[in-house]
């Protein structure tokens, strides 16, 4: 094992601790450890199964950016960047030092974010819990044996979930903080077990890092097609991107966090992290398979005590039950976690409203602003008088982990794609035949098949007619599909339908007001606009 203890050690950075520190440790050994701690128990078919407690999902409000010579003019400070005084910070993180001398087990991975050498970033990641650090491992770049010998860290993360912050000496919230401090390159988790935490901090570094360099950093999955072609998925969670970027006829690149530089589309993690809840082996074999591995971790999935049967359509423990495993138990994933820049961009949105065609055709000025508009919609909760669907906008598919500007990310996006001439598409999976709760979902089998005629380059010699609300080119037909292709004929009530899909274009406009002023008049052109009473439903155009 002395090969897998590097000369840089804790000493190096300042911390003390005379707890037994575990360097490296691979996946076996992490599961007896997590094991034999209490911190989890084997499922029937060799997963590791834990609790996260009252954390199963990231706690937004409680992330803070240290506000520092480095962050000050980067940083989009607002709801989502929230700031925190840099001497509060020293407060937390000597309280997170004195917490760290008092552990009798520490738990120490050296671990890369980005697999291309050449963007790539070392990243420390010291863990209380044994299956916190075996989750970490799984999701980041695992280096080669050879090279954590010599392994100097450039970022550090402390995750402390049995730390509890005091809002007043820390300058934070309450007692769960998540703490980012880009000049003394320091990320501090304490008072939450939830272990995307760690993962998320490390996506929302390279956030801000990269665009630096001109890498586009990007909440997207990717995969490779049986020619070559490199295809980018964007999508808030619950609209499909983990499910059709892993599509057996072509090559996962990876599922959540992405670079997309002058050569590559590369992969920042080695490993994925997919939702179980409600899983199926017939719609989602490659992932459902994953559930029966050892190496895998599942966080809040309900298990038989007795027979270690799982029960992933529980939601007991929680809605947002998931699993992380590494990349290569996707049979057809890339070996390499890179792949040659995109050919084609699909922007996923579930759109309970009903309102959106299944797939439509966007300009390179309409695929920034859908990009920067960030759509899809929620289901009608359980409140009580609460029926209508909930637009939710997410600038970048991803504002909670973009540090800088939307803008930044927009105009990186639009650049590369004027320069690669890349093909951009809008793919509802959400509602059709009427909003939640009238129509039903977006069948899988029709959105894989006009996923399937617009990667392979056939959908682009169909017919298309323009979209009398948003502008956009949609497909007038295709083989068993084409009475989804026009969403208004789908629904019984054609005037309610004008009167929802008039709603959401309003809701577009409302929530692009705020970047308007930071893009062209291209891309402002590209706005929704209500249709007009006498309007066609919009005439084809020739592809």
């Amino acid at each position: 094992m002395t090969d897998r203890v590097p000369q840089h050690g804790l000493d190096a950075q300042g911390i003390v601790s005379g707890a037994d520190i575990h360097w490296n440790l691979t996946t076996a050994p992490l599961v007896e450890h997590s094991v034999r701690r209490g911190e989890g128990l084997l499922a029937k078919d060799g997963p590791l199964v834990v609790r996260t407690g009252k954390h199963t999902g990231r706690s937004a409000q409680d992330r803070f950016i240290v506000r520092n010579p480095v962050s000050e003019g980067a940083v989009w400070w607002g709801k989502t960047n929230k700031p925190m005084d840099a001497q509060a910070f020293d407060r937390l993180y000597e309280d997170f030092l004195v917490a760290l001398g008092q552990k009798d087990t520490l738990y120490v991975s050296d671990l890369y974010g980005g697999s291309q050498r050449e963007h790539r970033v070392r990243v420390r990641v010291i863990n209380e819990l044994a299956w916190h650090n075996l989750f970490i491992r799984t999701l980041l770049v695992r280096p080669e044996a050879g090279e954590l010998a010599d392994f100097v860290p450039e970022y550090t993360i402390i995750d402390l979930p049995s730390f509890r912050a005091d809002p007043q000496r820390h300058g934070c919230r309450s007692e769960t903080v998540i703490a980012v401090n880009v000049e003394k390159k320091l990320i501090l988790i304490g008072g939450t077990a939830y272990a995307g935490e760690m993962k998320k901090s490390v996506f929302g570094l390279l956030n801000f890092i990269l665009p630096t360099s001109g890498i586009m950093p990007m909440h997207c999955s990717a995969n490779i097609g049986p020619n070559g072609d490199s295809a980018i998925f964007f999508g808030l969670s619950g609209t499909g991107k983990t499910t059709l970027s892993a599509d057996p006829n072509r090559t996962l690149i990876g599922d959540d966090e992405h670079g997309w530089s002058d050569t590559a589309v590369f992969n920042f993690e080695g490993g994925c992290y997919a939702k179980m809840i409600r899983l199926s082996a017939e719609a989602e074999p490659e992932i459902y398979a994953t559930t029966r591995r050892f190496g895998t971790v599942l966080e809040n999935v309900v298990m038989d005590p007795v027979t270690r049967e799982l029960d992933l359509d529980d939601p007991g423990l929680a809605e947002n039950s998931r699993g992380a495993y590494p990349i290569d138990f996707i049979p057809n994933s890339s070996a390499q976690n890179m792949g040659p820049v995109p050919k084609n961009i699909v922007m996923l949105t579930a759109d309970a409203f009903g309102v959106l065609p299944p797939i439509a055709r966007l300009t390179p000025d309409q695929a920034m602003y859908h990009f920067l508009s960030g759509y899809t919609a929620k289901v009608a909760g359980t409140e009580i008088g609460v029926t209508e669907p909930e637009a939710t906008f997410s600038t970048c598919f991803g504002a909670p982990f973009m540090p800088r500007h939307p803008s930044v990310y927009g105009n990186l996006l639009k650049e590369r794609i004027a320069r690669g001439g890349v093909t951009c598409w809008l793919v509802n999976t959400g509602w059709t035949g009427g909003k939640y709760g009238v129509g039903k979902r977006m069948p899988i089998a029709a959105t894989r098949a006009l996923l399937n005629a617009a990667l392979d380059g056939s959908l682009n010699n169909a017919e298309f007619r323009k979209d009398p609300n948003f502008g956009f080119e949609v497909p007038v037909a295709l083989e068993g599909w084409t009475h989804l292709l026009d969403p208004r004929s789908t629904w019984a009530d054609k005037d309610e339908y004008d009167r929802t899909a008039a709603r959401l274009v309003d809701l577009f406009v409302e929530n692009f007001a705020e970047f308007a002023d930071h893009v062209d008049e291209g891309v402002r052109q590209a706005a929704p606009r209500p249709r007009q009473p006498q309007q066609a439903q919009g005439q084809p155009t020739p592809a």
